[in-house]
């Protein structure tokens, strides 16, 4: 069986798709996981890249599996569209993110602390304020 080196995951509410893939990019596993059992899963795997399409959740995660020794990696939605292959569901989404993940010329959004997340929640709930004072 091959080493698993890279590994898009498709985060959702309550369950998400992991799609392993080797140096080659051929599939070695595709499976769904519950979010009680994610980060179960992610400390029995080896160190690897694993691969997020970025969100405000998928920081979250981020930093979970990066005190695990993982390489996260956060891919714009924007970036992974043009690899899906056909109907839009868990498992063929979490294929095109291992699949974008393994491009070389791929770009990355880096992980958001905890610090960083609250105060662009700040800055976005006041730039709101303005916007609505203004339009009254």
């Amino acid at each position: 069986m091959s080493q698993v080196t890279t590994i898009g995951l498709d985060i959702a509410k309550n369950v998400f798709h992991a799609h392993g893939a080797d140096e080659r990019g051929a599939m070695v596993f595709s499976r769904k996981l519950t979010r009680a059992k994610l980060l179960e899963f992610f400390a029995g795997q080896p160190v690897c890249i694993v691969a997020l399409e970025a969100c405000g959740g998928a920081h979250h995660w981020a930093r979970q599996l990066q005190t695990m020794g993982h390489d996260v990696r956060l891919i714009p939605p924007s970036y992974v569209k043009p690899f899906v292959k056909r109907n839009k569901n868990d498992a063929i989404d979490a294929e095109a993110i291992a699949e974008a993940a393994q491009r070389p010329g791929m770009r990355f959004v880096a992980v958001k602390s905890e610090e960083q997340q609250a105060a662009g929640l700040v800055f976005r709930t006041r730039d709101l304020a303005v916007r609505q004072r203004t339009q009254l």
